[in-house]
């Protein structure tokens, strides 16, 4: 064979196999959603490998956050979503001031109360130390589908004190609403819905809950001046001689405001709750421990501690510095338990909370990103 017509063969072959099929299918690739690390946080993201963070997944997964039908009913007296108890505006927990939850005691559609107050959905994809007040939900549990914020969703729909729906009833519905099936094929390259993607789609909306636009931000990133009073209240809360607040809510170096972990924190002497933290370890050491939460945006996040037990930041306040409690399992980091407290004066706790308020991102609480969208899709 002369050298043209090796020359020929060898581009008759490669315009064989270049070429493809008119009717093969487009590759399914959905579009990959950069996380803006906000200055001074973490690089460490809690983003599963299975999970990743895509523009149509959260998407998706914000119209499942508020569809009522998350419930699998369509009853307008059966309705009950992520949105039901996690309000945007109350730093998505449910909220002293919540017309159906009296007190910010939330029960679930059969009325069954939870066993513990909401925590907060923000900035939990920097959460690597598990979820709920006793971290039920860690990434290293042993049990599968107890692990991230996927297994959260699953927990909450079947939950009889939640939304006590039926998975398989759930993905079913909204297999039949129009326009939720594309959106499913665009997030996850399938229209056969499947419960699994629910929580994948959710839990990717719930890690695009990012607060890091308070006054104290802004004040770390050279756009805002502390006044005197926060300025104090500041020194009051990453000092031991102060409030001593920051061990466990962090300060300065910790933009998340919370480290957490586990603390008993002196509310009580004697520990009857079967769900603290002992109730999951068996560790007698954990007795009366719960989870730190944030403090962003707390003054939207009442009421507080894990049952609720005060009303205001001034109850807060006022138990931390005058009636903190002694027990076998106080935490160390509780230096001034033996005076009943830090001892703050008038001054330094009206200071104080002039410091907490620097944390209130009233941009995260109102962003038409993270709210309820005007229709869903199958109203469209």
């Amino acid at each position: 064979m002369n050298q043209s017509k090796i020359l020929l063969f060898s581009s008759l072959l490669l315009l064989l196999f270049s070429c493809k099929p008119e009717n093969e299918p487009v590759k399914w690739q959905a579009t990959p959603y950069q996380t803006e690390i906000p200055f001074g946080f973490p690089t460490n993201l809690n983003i599963p490998s299975d999970n990743p963070l895509t523009v149509e997944g959260i998407a998706l997964g914000r119209y499942l956050f508020y569809d009522g039908r998350l419930s699998g009913r369509t009853h307008a007296d059966s309705l009950m979503s992520c949105a039901t108890c996690h309000i945007q505006s109350r730093n998505f927990e449910a909220g002293i001031d919540h017309p159906r939850f009296i007190g910010g005691f939330v029960h679930g559609i059969n009325g069954q109360q939870t066993h513990h107050v909401m925590l907060p959905l923000v900035n939990l994809i920097w959460n690597h130390s598990g979820y709920g007040w006793n971290g039920f939900l860690w990434p290293e549990n042993p049990v599968p589908h107890m692990r991230n914020i996927e297994d959260f969703v699953r927990l909450a729909v079947v939950a009889p004190d939640e939304i006590n729906g039926d998975t398989t009833r759930v993905k079913q519905l909204f297999q039949n609403l129009k326009g939720y099936p594309e959106l499913f094929g665009k997030a996850f390259g399938s229209e056969q819905i499947t419960f699994k993607n629910i929580e994948r789609a959710i839990a990717q909306f719930v890690r695009t809950l990012i607060s890091a636009n308070a006054p104290f931000d802004r004040f770390l990133r050279g756009e805002y001046q502390l006044t005197a009073s926060e300025l104090n209240g500041y020194v009051l809360f990453t000092t031991e001689e102060g409030a001593d607040c920051f061990h466990c809510h962090g300060g300065g170096g910790n933009p998340l405001f919370t480290t957490h972990l586990f603390y008993n924190n002196g509310k009580d002497s004697l520990f009857t709750d079967p769900l603290d933290r002992f109730g999951l370890t068996g560790d007698a050491a954990d007795l009366g421990k719960y989870k730190a939460p944030t403090l962003r945006n707390i003054a939207a996040s009442a009421p507080y501690m894990h049952d609720g037990r005060f009303a205001t930041l001034d109850e807060v306040l006022d138990f931390y510095a005058h009636h903190v409690v002694l027990s076998k399992t106080i935490d160390p980091l509780m230096h001034h338990v033996l005076q009943g407290g830090v001892q703050l004066t008038p001054p330094e706790k009206a200071d104080l909370k002039a410091f907490i308020m620097t944390l209130h991102d009233s941009s995260f609480l109102t962003n038409p990103a993270f709210a309820q969208p005007d229709t869903f899709p199958d109203q469209r």
